[in-house]
């Protein structure tokens, strides 16, 4: 009888530990994706930054961040963005080269593999100083009856 209360006393305790267990760490959202660029033919680095959702030229490429997550400065940092990277032929034609996740604290865990230019992240920001892209506005009517 003694067995069976100590057994149901570990199996409660098993459970509450289970239960409680260790905390997720919460993810911040940012408006904003930092990236730099590196063009193999001239070796310049170039920083930048991008908002989520807008899409915008480096060199032959095209980055497009669709959403970029960070922690807390309390919790480990993990600085993640996915993205999707496109090239433009110099005939105009548009080919998807990557999408994809990429880590700022692992470059080379996801990189573009590209053999003309590297795009690697370098942190999620809540604000630039790069002005956000103009909404789109419906084009003017036409006042000609």
């Amino acid at each position: 009888m003694q067995s069976l209360r100590q057994t149901a006393l570990w199996l409660a305790a098993m459970a509450l530990c289970t239960a409680a267990g260790p905390a997720a760490a919460e993810t911040i959202a940012n408006p904003v994706a930092a990236f730099s660029g590196l063009d193999k033919i001239t070796g310049r680095i170039t920083n930048f930054d991008v908002y989520i959702d807008e899409t915008v030229q480096f060199g032959a490429l095209q980055i497009t961040p669709r959403v970029c997550y960070s922690r807390p400065p309390t919790e480990s940092q993990r600085t993640s963005v996915f993205l999707e990277v496109d090239q433009v032929s110099l005939k105009g034609t548009v080919t998807r080269i990557f999408t994809g996740w990429m880590f700022a604290d692992s470059p080379a865990l996801h990189a573009i593999d590209h053999a003309v230019y590297d795009i690697w992240l370098i942190d999620c920001k809540q604000t630039t100083d790069v002005p956000p892209p103009a909404a789109t506005s419906p084009a003017p009517a036409d006042s000609r009856g």
